[in-house]
């Protein structure tokens, strides 16, 4: 069991539609308390970094004037903090390496919830909020987030490719948010029909939700006789 999310108390780290108690998630301040569905909140470190370890693909939320964006961007969990990158020609990216407030959020789909009813009907998932001001990352420290990205969404694939050129690396924007500002829900288990919908001819349960990798597809230009990776 890892440390909790706020030094406050840690549970078993799976959130489920039974209502048990179950201590409070905060994340370090009340904007990041749980307040819908409070019992789904985890206050635990290691499920923290396990939901942002599974995932590839977080939003990233700014406010831009009175206009909000949320940028789909790659990350990679680094100890205790968040690495993304993106081009220096961004006027959000740019605003974000300023030190403008954000909000990072990521959410594995795990399953759906067939009920009786429309209203029970719902999602098994797994998710996390990070608020926080990222800062831009320099010489040594950004290639090496930048491995440390390209290593968490391909596998070993750093020590084959060739490395960033200066002038890419002068095209790119390497930011960190701290993991300081967090909270974490976790939606599991069956459906919670009401006892008067269990007598309705209505198949109920959960369906399975799964990412899978498929067939490698090489490249038309490929110029030497080269196996896939194996992941």
């Amino acid at each position: 069991m890892g440390a909790p999310l706020t030094g406050g108390p840690s549970s078993a780290g799976a959130g489920d539609r039974d209502g048990g108690s179950r201590p409070r998630a905060v994340g370090g301040t009340d904007r990041t308390r749980v307040r819908r569905l409070p019992d789904l909140a985890v206050d635990d470190r290691a499920t923290l970094h396990a939901v942002l370890d599974a995932g590839r693909v977080a939003h990233l939320a700014i406010a831009d004037g009175d206009q909000p964006y949320a940028l789909p961007v790659a990350y990679a969990r680094d100890e205790e903090r968040l690495l993304v990158h993106g081009s220096t020609g961004s006027r959000l990216f740019r605003h974000l390496a300023a030190g403008a407030p954000a909000c990072l959020t990521v959410t594995l789909l795990d399953g759906l919830v067939l009920a009786r009813s429309a209203f029970e009907s719902s999602m098994n998932y797994r998710c996390a909020m990070v608020l926080g001001r990222l800062t831009a990352l320099t010489g040594d420290e950004k290639l090496d987030a930048l491995e440390r990205l390209s290593e968490h969404l391909l596998p070993g694939r750093w020590a084959e490719i060739r490395p960033p050129s200066a002038k890419e690396l002068a095209a790119t924007l390497v930011l960190a948010l701290p993991l300081d500002e967090c909270s974490v829900k976790v939606s599991a288990g069956p459906p919670d029909d009401p006892d008067d919908d269990l007598d309705r001819p209505v198949w109920a349960g959960v369906v399975p939700v799964v990412e899978a990798y498929g067939i490698p597809q090489p490249d038309p230009r490929l110029r030497h006789d080269l196996p896939p990776p194996e992941w």
